[in-house]
């Protein structure tokens, strides 16, 4: 684990939840349409179910013979990631962008409502344990990885599901699980 790296992780979210607390205008609200919107929601999706589902389908067939294990590697990391922000979601209970009382955190309660579910961002959490992962599976390939990644996280903020602090978080949370993974199967 990159100790480092994740305390200056944690410490932008902590920045940024002070700086949206205190006002400071974080959010775009911008509007796509036509072929934009339809690209940006399949980037947004990468991490999710289908394609984790497929890049396991991938990593079984170019390594059944020497790892097959390895595939299990994907959901265990992106959906672990998904499980624990889902569980810090409903604990947390914040607001999302865009409605009434946006960033406000609401505290507890086991109930679904999905405009109380802004932090973590687990399309973040999960597209970027998924994207460590495969870096570490296929370094050749990591740039790829990463920028399907980043894009995700981007466009978590961009398309305004999520405060900069909620996609920081998930970015925290996708670190975490993917290292875990990682370390526990000893990739």
């Amino acid at each position: 684990m990159n100790w480092p790296l994740l305390a200056c992780i944690l410490g932008l979210m902590v920045v940024l939840i002070v700086l949206e607390s205190l006002g400071v205008r974080t959010t775009l609200a911008l509007n796509f349409k036509g072929d934009i919107k339809r690209e940006t929601r399949w980037l947004a999706q990468y991490g999710q179910l289908i394609s984790a589902l497929v890049a396991m389908a991938i990593v079984y067939q170019l390594d059944r013979r020497h790892q097959p294990w390895r595939s299990l590697s994907l959901l265990i990391s992106s959906f672990g990631a998904a499980i624990a922000g889902r569980i810090l979601k409903q604990i947390v209970g914040r607001i999302r962008p865009g409605r009434e009382d946006a960033g406000k955190f609401l505290g507890p309660t086991w109930r679904h409502a999905n405009f109380r579910e802004s932090f973590p961002s687990n399309h973040t959490a999960s597209a970027v344990a998924m994207s460590a992962v495969l870096a570490q599976l296929y370094p050749a390939a990591a740039p790829t990885f990463w920028a399907l990644a980043v894009a995700c996280a981007l466009l978590r903020y961009v398309l305004d599901a999520h405060f900069p602090s909620d996609v920081v978080g998930g970015v925290a949370l996708g670190y975490l699980a993917a290292v875990w993974t990682v370390q526990g199967l000893h990739l």
